[in-house]
């Protein structure tokens, strides 16, 4: 039946069998942009659902949501170790902010070179801390409760549609708090409240939270 409706076999290739079904669903196919993919409307309508799944639990527990830039100042990598082991190898970078004609089409502007450059994020949460600084004068300022709906880029070497792409939809959350009992009650509250039920609940995934 699977070879009749253009799917590889299951257990003749496991992978290929997982990249017909997604493409032959009509959920995401691959895109010109190495890496990246389309998420076709009934692929994106399942995100809309879990979105919509998530983001009711996220208020319901006190969290808003915000927004934070897409691009983020190499330097604020550069002063957290933690993030520029982790990412150094995975980042996208902007060095240009202009394009001109060239004998061959359009070409980077030599003259257009950032004195900075940026990196597409791969995480927000360097300039989210960079911007909490400045939001949180005393104890009487916490604690924040911030939801962030985004997309993100890692430069992937192997791709697979919908669980390794260079870019994908993501929410991180980031909080801050008083003391270390809030922050711990944050982070069990998180684990069973949102993502253990959304697994069970949504996914059917069965969960052991530790």
């Amino acid at each position: 039946m699977s070879k009749e409706l253009g799917i590889t076999p299951r257990g003749e290739n496991f992978a290929e069998w997982y990249n017909d079904l997604v493409k032959r669903a009509e959920l995401a196919e691959n895109s010109p942009v190495r890496g990246s993919m389309v998420i076709r409307p009934h692929g994106y309508a399942i995100w809309e659902l879990m979105q919509r799944a998530l983001d009711d639990m996220f208020k319901a527990t006190g969290h808003v949501n915000a927004y934070f830039p897409l691009l983020i100042p190499m330097s604020f990598f550069a002063k957290e170790a933690e993030h520029v082991e982790g990412f150094a190898k995975e980042s996208a970078i902007v060095t240009h902010h202009r394009l001109k004609e060239g004998p061959n089409g359009l070409d980077v502007d030599p003259e257009a070179k950032l004195e900075e450059p940026y990196v597409i994020r791969p995480s927000s949460e360097t300039i989210i801390w960079h911007t909490y600084k400045n939001w949180i004068q005393s104890y009487r300022d916490l604690p924040i409760l911030i939801n962030q709906w985004a997309n993100v880029m890692r430069w992937e070497l192997r791709p697979r549609l919908f669980l390794r792409t260079t870019e994908f939809l993501w929410q991180e959350g980031h909080t801050a708090h008083a003391t270390y009992d809030e922050a711990e009650q944050e982070a069990l509250t998180i684990l069973h409240e949102c993502y253990g039920r959304f697994a069970e609940e949504w996914m059917a995934v069965p969960v052991l939270a530790v």
